[in-house]
């Protein structure tokens, strides 16, 4: 009985997960404005940018995301990755694998919002969920895995 529970709510995290990894990928692919563009939206937003100066956490927050824009890849690639990692959650089959794939993602995500933007305690209990649902989902399938850190030579030297 329990450990119907248990599967169903491995069940019930890896969509969880899946689906919020395919939201957050979904912002990843609109267009992203030139810094050209950037600068003449801010001149001509003098309040806006005079909001941004006096707060510089917030300031930091939109540099950080601005120059993963900019590079023309890096904010695309995260998108595909948390794409690929939540399709990969949905499936079941591949649940494992999109949990591995998923967990720098979520881990980054996290440390983002606990550096960055740590006056949002909303999103850092959020972020700190998610990671701990990532953690938990491949802490799980240890049984399936372990034997990618042990070796078996180590263990014989070790009974001798």
């Amino acid at each position: 009985m329990l450990n119907k529970i248990i599967l169903s709510a491995n069940i019930a995290l890896r969509l969880f997960l899946g689906v919020m990894m395919l939201l957050g990928s979904s912002k990843k692919f609109d267009v992203v404005p030139s810094a050209d563009t950037m600068l003449i939206l801010e001149a001509k937003d003098a309040k806006k940018a005079q909001e941004l100066k006096s707060n510089p956490d917030k300031l930091k927050r939109k540099n950080y995301i601005f120059g993963m824009q900019q590079t023309g890849y890096a904010w695309q690639l995260i998108g595909v990755v948390e794409a690929l990692a939540g399709i990969l959650l949905i499936s079941q089959i591949f649940g494992f694998l999109g949990a591995v794939i998923c967990l720098p993602v979520v881990l980054h995500i996290f440390l983002f919002h606990l550096f960055l933007e740590f006056d949002e305690v909303g999103e850092l209990i959020e972020t700190a969920l998610l990671l701990v649902a990532n953690i938990w989902l491949i802490a799980w399938e240890y049984k399936n895995w372990k034997h990618l850190l042990i070796n078996k030579i180590w263990e014989k030297r070790e009974k001798v």
